[in-house]
């Protein structure tokens, strides 16, 4: 019979081109193929999966960067991937659009939690169940934060699926009634799933646009701007968090409610 760690074992170095014992124990996931890139750069690694879903990288000090794609069914994929090995830790760099008044472009976001408007982790779990990271590991995330003199934000994420959905009044009108401080297409996803598979996540987001307001509503311009001014520097902190937690060893327990 072939068992989930079978196809697991097969398809991450499938859609990735990496072999599966090039895997770090700490995993940098990503929407975009230019932090990918920069992190291959950075250590002069080998960037896998050019030609594939998803790239893939590893530095000598066994963190991995994945760039797997925009979108909940995305998200869901590479943490049921993951299980091929179960790294200790992942932790999330995404964009996501600030809802909240007190929520500016540039912002840094640490979810306390997210609410499941995707759909997706429907497949993993009741839909009462929260989606919720691993607080151990934002604990490393904030203390990077704040040596950096980053005045970050906490609250919960909405995540849809949707994508043009600015100009429907109606969907934002149950956006406000929620409260969430931002919304994306990825952060509840990883939650549930990692969740379910017993892997330990985190996220951390970046404010790249505002999307309640017509002016703030992205566009390629403003979001190339943003990329310019924040990617190295979001990449870079989660590169710091994650190696913090290798050095001093510590072990991001997963607890079954």
């Amino acid at each position: 019979m072939v068992t989930k760690l079978d196809l697991a074992q097969d398809w991450l170095p499938r859609y990735t081109g990496m072999p599966v014992e090039e895997f770090g124990n700490y995993v940098l996931l990503t929407n975009f193929q230019t932090y990918a890139r920069r992190f291959a750069a950075k250590f002069k690694s080998n960037l896998y999966g050019e030609d594939r879903p998803m790239q893939a990288a590893t530095n000598g000090d066994g963190l991995t960067i994945i760039n797997f794609g925009i979108g909940s069914p995305n998200a869901a994929t590479v943490m049921d991937l993951l299980t091929a090995y179960h790294p200790e830790a992942v932790l999330f760099l995404g964009k996501c659009g600030g809802l909240k008044s007190s929520t500016e472009i540039g912002n840094f976001i640490l979810p306390i939690g997210a609410i499941r408007g995707e759909g997706t982790s429907d497949d993993y779990l009741p839909p009462l169940v929260p989606a919720l990271p691993s607080f151990k590991l934002h604990k490393f995330v904030s203390e990077k934060l704040v040596d950096r003199g980053f005045d970050y934000r906490t609250g919960v994420i909405y995540t849809t699926n949707r994508r043009v959905w600015e100009h429907d009044d109606e969907f934002k009108s149950r956006l406000r009634d929620y409260t969430p401080i931002a919304i994306d297409m990825e952060t509840a996803t990883i939650f549930a799933v990692g969740h379910k598979n017993e892997i330990a996540r985190g996220a951390l987001l970046l404010v790249s646009d505002l999307p309640m307001t017509q002016a703030g509503i992205k566009t390629q311009a403003s979001d190339a701007q943003v990329s310019q001014q924040w990617a190295e520097t979001h990449l870079d902190i989660g590169i710091e968090s994650l190696a913090e937690i290798g050095e001093k060893g510590e072990k991001i327990k997963h607890f079954r409610y």
